[in-house]
């Protein structure tokens, strides 16, 4: 039986779908429906139930889904239930805060390493991850399962850092330097630019100033 194929917008939501019924959990809610969880998410109820189905639906009529279940179910589905070892290339600011941030840890990301060329910064430990060389990095992915490598290097050395990982192997590749990635199909690239997200809150700021002085 061939695959359902997932729209890319589908899974973008999912993430949200994870984030807030961990917060429906916290606030010990066993149930919800899909009415009430459009209402805190801003999507609408139809569109959650057809993102949903995409899974297998989850949901009960006249019950709703159940919070836990369908928490974990997403979080099998987003392979959030494995450990995925993450290195990082890069450790200036970015890197460092990467790094520092323990909320990674509790959804499966781990940590394991950091590389720089800076002779300042190697050696040094973030939390209990030490600062290798780059020269070492394809030693120690050699010796060490590594299923992400994030990039926060400046766009001029991500290209050649980027090659390197995937000779090493590595398949997948969260990308925070300002440039975009063409590399073989069976890597997977996450292309992160900060600036380009600033400039569409700037926009959308501008929009709703521009919507407020229309309706004085």
């Amino acid at each position: 039986m061939e695959e359902k194929e997932i729209s890319k917008a589908v899974i973008r939501r999912l993430p949200r779908y994870y984030r807030y019924l961990g917060e429906l959990i916290e606030s010990g809610v066993e149930r919800i429906s899909s009415s009430e969880l459009s209402s805190r998410m801003k999507v609408t109820a139809s569109q959650i139930r057809q993102d949903l189905n995409n899974f297998g639906g989850f949901g009960q009529q006249g019950y709703g889904y159940n919070v836990k279940f369908l928490y974990s179910e997403i979080a099998k589905i987003l392979g959030l239930d494995k450990k995925h070892n993450v290195i990082i290339i890069g450790a200036g600011n970015l890197g460092h805060a990467i790094a520092n941030y323990v909320a990674f840890e509790k959804r499966g990301f781990i940590m394991t390493a950091l590389f720089d060329i800076n002779p300042e910064r190697i050696g040094k430990k973030i939390r209990d991850i030490e600062v290798l060389p780059l020269s070492e990095l394809e030693a120690y992915i050699k010796e060490n399962e590594v299923d992400i490598a994030t990039l926060t290097i400046p766009k001029t050395a991500a290209k050649e850092v980027a090659e390197r990982l995937v000779n090493c192997g590595v398949k997948a590749i969260w990308n925070f330097a300002h440039t975009d990635l063409n590399l073989p199909e069976d890597v997977l690239v996450e292309n992160v630019h900060l600036s380009e997200s600033l400039m569409r809150l700037s926009y959308n700021i501008t929009s709703v100033e521009k919507s407020r002085e229309e309706q004085k």
